[in-house]
């Protein structure tokens, strides 16, 4: 039996334009981050996953493919801890992404910005923390609202 697909809620983007296009605003300056693109979409599809969020999830994946991750590294994005394809810094990327995302559970200790301190400066942290930030804000508006049909 085939699963119907996800109806449109809540036209947010529509309801609320100035909102909206501050949110695009904000999207924009995300793009304009030094840090490289596969490692942004890598870190989104998991803040995604974690989010539960269907549309950005299948959206990043596929950014995440155009700017050259692997699609072994996605299919082992859920398990990136146990999997062997991460580097160190894509590890410390990943672990920044999830605490960030999971402040409403434990808040994001000494420890992780330690560890993401041997991979990355305090502006490149700076532009990780605002890439979390802004895929959060997607997640939440896709996941609950749902404004636009997942195709």
């Amino acid at each position: 039996m085939a699963l119907e697909p996800p109806k449109s809620r809540l036209r947010v983007d529509k309801l609320v334009p100035h909102v909206m296009a501050a949110m695009e605003s904000l999207e924009d300056a995300g793009d304009k981050l030094s840090l490289p693109l596969d490692l942004l979409e890598l870190v989104r599809v998991r803040v995604s996953q974690v989010n539960n969020c269907a549309f950005c999830v299948h959206a990043h994946h596929q950014a995440a493919l155009d700017a050259g991750v692997s699609a072994t590294k996605l299919a082992a994005l859920p398990v990136w801890r146990e999997a062997p394809f991460y580097d160190d810094r894509e590890r410390a990327a990943l672990e920044v992404g999830e605490a960030l995302t999971n402040v409403n559970v434990e808040s994001v200790g000494d420890d992780v910005w330690a560890r993401a301190g041997e991979h990355f400066t305090e502006v490149e942290l700076a532009e990780l923390t605002w890439a979390v930030a802004i895929i959060n804000v997607w997640n939440r508006i896709a996941g609950g609202a749902r404004p636009w049909p997942v195709s």
